[in-house]
Order: C-alpha cells, then sequence, then structure tokens
C-alpha cells in the first residue's frame, strides 16, 4: 500500500499546525492511499504541490521545492518506508534542503519524470542497485 501526504498548490498543509496565511483548497486534504495492483502500480490523481518551509531550526532556512510525501506499507516491513517524490526540471531542485542530503548519485530515485502520456512517474524500488533512497523519520 502507498500512502501519500502534501501540501496544496500554494504550499499549505490542511493540517492544524500549519497556521499560515495561505489558501485552503476546499475539498483538498493532501492526503491519499492506494494499495498497488498486481504489477506493483499504484495511482493518485492529485495537485503539484506549492513549496514549503524548511522546518529545522538549523540555520538552513529556506523553501522546500515542491515535493510529495510517500510511505510504503508491505508484507513483511515491521515499519513504514518514508520516501520523497520531486519534479524533473523544476528549477528549485537545487535548492532544496532533504535533497541536498542525499548523495547526488542517488538523487535520481526521488525524482519523477513525466511518460509519453504526460503523467509524472515514479518507480520505487525496495532494493537492488536502484534502490530508492528511504528516509528515517
Amino acid at each position: 500500500m502507498i500512502e501519500i501526504w502534501q501540501a496544496n498548490s500554494h504550499g499549505r498543509y490542511n493540517h492544524p499546525d500549519d497556521r499560515r496565511n495561505l489558501p485552503l483548497d476546499a475539498g483538498f486534504d493532501g492526503f491519499g492511499r492506494a494499495s498497488t495492483d498486481r504489477e506493483g502500480c499504484a495511482r493518485f490523481s492529485t495537485v503539484k504541490p506549492g513549496r514549503v518551509p524548511w522546518p529545522h531550526g538549523d540555520g538552513v532556512g529556506g523553501l522546500q521545492a515542491p515535493h510529495i510525501n510517500i510511505s510504503v506499507f508491505a508484507r513483511g516491513l515491521l515499519n513504514r518506508l518514508a520516501t520523497r517524490l520531486y519534479f524533473d526540471g523544476d528549477p528549485t531542485l537545487p535548492e532544496d534542503p532533504v535533497l541536498k542530503m542525499v548523495e547526488p548519485a542517488r538523487r535520481d530515485t526521488l525524482i519523477a519524470k513525466r511518460n509519453g502520456a504526460g503523467l509524472w512517474r515514479l518507480p520505487i524500488h525496495l532494493g537492488g542497485p536502484a534502490e530508492t533512497v528511504f528516509f528515517d523519520v
């Protein structure tokens, strides 16, 4: 099962802790959950999120690139696996503080590419040479 959580197109989360003076979108809660099909695919229809502030007081500051938080739940996993989806070609990718912490050779495992139909696609690999970057959260 795949779960996503994201900000809306204005960069605001539909969560009580996000009290920034940005609009909330009626009917958009920024959360989704889907089971994978027989081929291991899950599909979501959503909006491209806006940028959100970097929350840590470590002096880095700034805004994060648009991203979607992803959790993977599977038989045999005791805990969820947490990763992110970024959008290929977004000019703010080099500024993202989380992406900067990832080894450059592995960053591509977090960046969704558009397919021939114009849909964003991010393969998630649980192991092997193309293993997706997962985060301790």
